[in-house]
């Protein structure tokens, strides 16, 4: 560590270069400290289609710097719409225009995800604090009093006053400081894919998400990239045991597999080329991801489901704060990252059940989707939006605030919010 005024400035070595990892490193640099992120693969990319960013996400991007660049490429979403996906019903829908923006301080908006981590990537090449390495895989790390290490993958090893382990849900650095395995397989199976906008009916554009619920399957989709294109993502129970990541799968069997939806989910499913199969896995919340001078963020600290589409701005929401509990002091950074861990846990437990059981609300048939559908349609725009304010509308990042949650984390809710 190196004098800078009165305080000292450290120096953060952060594990993965995705967008939680580019985001803690814009969050840490800028409180003066030196940051040098590793990434595993050849070069700084992110693959993947799009990422809904609700108003929490962008204020976290925001204390970045970058929310109106991402305001300026996303897409702003006008509703959430829930649709019957047997009967092509429309049960509700929650806007996200002027009541939410004014609530909530900020657009729902979608942007793809390789533009929002392009404009990570270009804050981080900007910034003198800031370096950069890829080809560079961790296989651990070690520390002592005064300094924490990671081990690469050939054996060198590289040092520092600090390491956050962004490195994804299969993380090296959990292994080692949670140890509690591999992932947890949710038996769910989505298929994903995305098309041009021009190749679908007008009838059907709108600058919306929209869910069409079926039994033991739903099929959502919205634009992105400006509204050049629209993605489209259909999820299904299966109870698949084993994990697999962007495996081809041709069109006949995603239609085969979604027989019980109606013709309008169907005509834009028959659009859809080049899909991609992953089977669905996340973790169990735990209590601690920080050991010492090392801590875990985004989805290496609690990988979600991403049905309550909050990965990447908990990821953001987790950077953010951490930037700011860390400020000036170096000398205190293991109690800094003890006071990161308990800020942080209960509420995104609380998301990851949320998203883990959202399908009890999506994926029910007969009497039980008929309940569904009346209990929705029968909630206010302002009885929506409560239901989802202590998501979306969470802005404290400062060390002296704990965000918003519900309630206790340890139990999963009893049902799924709208």
């Amino acid at each position: 560590m190196r004098e800078r005024g009165r305080s000292r400035t450290a120096r953060a070595v952060v594990v993965g270069g995705g967008i939680g990892g580019l985001a803690a490193a814009l969050a840490v640099a800028g409180q003066g400290h030196q940051v040098l992120v590793l990434e595993r693969a050849d070069r700084f990319a992110e693959i993947g289609a799009g990422i809904q960013l609700a108003p929490n996400g962008l204020h976290a991007l925001d204390r970045l710097g970058l929310g109106d660049a991402v305001r300026e490429t996303a897409v702003r979403m006008e509703a959430l719409r829930f649709m019957d996906g047997v009967t092509g019903e429309h049960v509700a829908s929650m806007p996200l225009t002027d009541g939410y923006r004014r609530r909530f301080g900020n657009p729902y908006v979608v942007v793809h995800r390789a533009e929002l981590h392009g404009l990570l990537l270009d804050a981080c090449r900007r910034h003198r604090a800031v370096e950069l390495r890829s080809g560079s895989g961790v296989a651990g790390y070690e520390q002592d009093g005064a300094s924490a290490t990671v081990v690469l993958d050939d054996g060198r090893r590289v040092s520092g006053d600090a390491v956050i382990g962004a490195d994804g849900i299969h993380s090296a650095l959990r292994g080692q400081l949670v140890g509690d395995g591999p992932p947890v397989v949710s038996g769910l199976t989505v298929h994903r894919a995305v098309i041009e906008m021009g190749r679908v009916p007008e009838e059907l554009r709108s600058p919306t998400v929209t869910w069409w619920a079926g039994p033991g399957c739903h099929f959502v989709h919205y634009p992105i990239a400006g509204g050049k294109y629209l993605n489209l993502a259909a999820s299904r129970d299966d109870g698949a045991t084993e994990a697999f990541s962007g495996v081809p799968v041709t069109r006949e069997r995603v239609r085969r597999e979604f027989t019980a939806l109606g013709d309008v989910p169907h005509r834009l499913l028959e659009l859809g080329e080049d899909w991609r199969s992953w089977v669905l896995v996340d973790r169990e919340p735990v209590r601690d991801w920080t050991d010492g001078r090392v801590a875990l963020l985004g989805d290496a600290a609690h990988p979600m489901l991403h049905y309550a589409a909050q990965g990447a701005c908990q990821a953001l929401e987790d950077a953010v704060l951490l930037g700011s509990l860390l400020g000036d002091a170096a000398d205190e950074l293991p109690a800094r990252f003890e006071k990161y861990n308990t800020e942080r846990r209960d509420r995104t437990a609380q998301i990851q059940l949320l998203a883990r059981h959202s399908t009890q609300l999506w994926h029910p048939a007969g009497p039980a989707a008929r309940a569904r559908n009346a209990l929705l349609s029968s909630l206010s725009a302002t009885e929506l939006h409560d239901r989802v304010a202590w998501m979306h509308g969470a802005r404290t990042f400062d060390s002296a605030d704990a965000l918003p949650g519900p309630g206790p984390a340890v139990r999963a809710p009893r049902r799924a919010e709208a």
